[in-house]
């Protein structure tokens, strides 16, 4: 057989890749496993969702290729969000891009733009798709750790020059996965003003918006001055709508970019299917009257957890954004290790921080996937651990 690229050789391992094996011999003798690693809620989507579903898989025209042009009406619909959500004006012919889950589009972004030794700026810890992407395609992820003193932002002034003039894109991510970090408009503003004065492109993540807490409503990079020069903004209905099965997302932002990207697709896939554009066309109807309740019980099991992780000795910040706790460890104690421990001698399964990079290293992130009782349990398992983490 052919050797592997080497390219292919530098990825590392994907998070929980051996972890389903685990849980399910754990449960076959057994154990009464919490899973709180994958941000997978155990909530259904609304009933108008799947009722769309049901509609169009009857209709044999939606069983053809949709190809990247997809259902105009998805398209529509998805400005018209845009515009009573953030107050942008998106044309859905120009400005948008259905994607089969956010994740594929963010990957393949970089096929568009990068040549050998092109540099992406990655956040540490951070979703892998930002550096599969960028390894696969051939180029240099620079990777910087996000920290608390430094409120989980990438600290721009710090990158060094000889990345800045290599540097073609900048991946940000706010509300954070996996840290619930947050980012206020003047530090977006800035982000938006060094990529136009790099011309770097600015790749926003912004599957979390929809999951805010405390009133506060995460933004649009597009509502960012200047954004529009450089931006794209991947929004996905996974979490939104607890969606993560149906692959359901976009792409939206400077037009040059989104039509890079959409050319990219046409090598790699022949569209979202016609009957999930249907379905996510009732999603985004649905967001006025189902979204808020569905958020409140995310609210909920936050505030669960937080208390219980608190009784239990974890010094852990109450989040206003995402479906995430990231967790302090005590000091020097190693994250995999510790969250192996867990699931084998306590049955509760997380993600260790350095699974998604090394600067998440001294940290695990709880999902808020299970009910609020569940979470109350899983943080009582893990004081049980705590008590012995030194050993």
């Amino acid at each position: 057989m052919p050797q592997l690229a080497r390219r292919f050789t530098t990825l590392p391992p994907y998070p929980l890749s051996d972890v389903p094996a685990i849980k399910r011999d754990l449960k076959a003798r057994g154990v009464d496993v919490i899973d709180l690693g994958t941000g997978d809620a155990d909530l259904p989507p609304p009933p108008a969702v799947v009722e769309a579903l049901r509609a169009a898989a009857l209709d044999p025209g939606n069983s053809r290729y949709a190809f990247q042009m997809g259902l105009v009406e998805f398209r529509e619909e998805i400005s018209r969000w845009m515009e009573t959500r953030f107050g942008v004006k998106v044309d859905p012919m120009k400005h948008v891009a259905p994607l089969i889950g956010s994740k594929e589009g963010i990957f393949h972004l970089p096929f568009a733009y990068l040549e050998p030794g092109d540099a992406t700026i990655i956040p540490d810890p951070g979703y892998q798709a930002y550096l599969g992407g960028t390894v696969l395609a051939g180029g240099h992820p620079h990777i910087v750790p996000l920290r608390p003193e430094n409120d989980f932002l990438i600290p721009l002034d710090e990158i060094p020059a000889d990345v800045v003039a290599r540097a073609k894109i900048l991946y940000l991510n706010y509300p954070n996965n996996p840290t619930a970090a947050i980012a206020p408009r003047e530090y977006l503003a800035e982000c938006v003003e060094w990529c136009r004065r790099h011309d770097v492109i600015l790749a926003y993540d912004n599957a979390y918006s929809e999951i805010a807490f405390d009133g506060y409503s995460p933004p649009s990079i597009l509502e960012i001055e200047g954004a529009w020069d450089v931006a794209i903004e991947f929004h996905s209905l996974s979490k939104t709508y607890n969606m993560t099965g149906w692959r359901i997302g976009w792409a939206a932002g400077n037009p040059e970019l989104v039509a890079a990207l959409t050319r990219v697709k046409t090598f790699a896939d022949t569209g979202l299917p016609f009957t999930i554009q249907h379905a996510g066309v009732a999603a985004l109807r649905s967001h006025a009257a189902w979204v808020p309740g569905n958020v409140a019980t995310f609210q909920d099991r936050r505030d669960a957890a937080v208390e219980a992780l608190r009784d239990a000795g974890f010094d852990v910040p109450s989040p206003c954004g995402a479906m995430y706790l990231w967790v302090p460890l005590p000091e020097g104690v190693s994250s995999e290790a510790w969250a192996r421990r867990l699931l084998l001698e306590q049955g509760v399964a997380l993600l260790p921080g350095k699974s998604l990079g090394d600067g998440g290293e001294g940290f695990v992130r709880i999902a808020l996937t299970c009910s609020e009782d569940r979470l109350r349990q899983a943080a009582a398992r893990m004081a049980t651990l705590l008590e012995t983490s030194a050993v």
